[in-house]
């Protein structure tokens, strides 16, 4: 089991093209941990950001009676992609794994399959 520190580490470390990485608790909108970003990518604002698009697809979800569960959500820009991906163990619920990547590096499939890995493997 990997600690947040060593999830966000690991993110940034392994996925190509990572620009920035964050967990964050939906329920509050707040990161509880960042690693990446910059000047052009504030983490804390995307969380806050993100937390909206986390909530409103969960009231969709449950407004249209559906019992699936939301694998990961992604957000196309001109030059990055943003990879939510909500945690599914019982210690991580309310909270989603953030990921922006530079489209020009990034290779979406495996970003997917690595984020999965790390959120299994993380402990919160």
């Amino acid at each position: 089991m990997a600690s947040i520190e060593t999830a966000l580490k690991d993110a940034m470390t392994a996925i190509d093209g990572a620009l920035g990485v964050a967990l964050v608790d939906y329920n509050s909108g707040m990161a509880l941990g960042t690693l990446g970003g910059g000047p052009e990518l504030d983490l804390s604002v995307a969380a806050a950001g993100n937390t909206d698009v986390v909530r409103a697809k969960m009231r969709t979800i449950e407004m249209l009676k559906l019992t699936e569960n939301i694998e990961d959500m992604l957000i196309t820009l001109s030059t990055q992609y943003h990879l939510i991906r909500p945690l599914t163990s019982r210690s991580g619920k309310g909270m989603f794994l953030y990921l922006a990547l530079d489209k020009g590096r990034a290779n979406l499939a495996m970003a997917r399959h690595q984020i999965r890995t790390i959120e299994s493997d993380l402990e919160v």
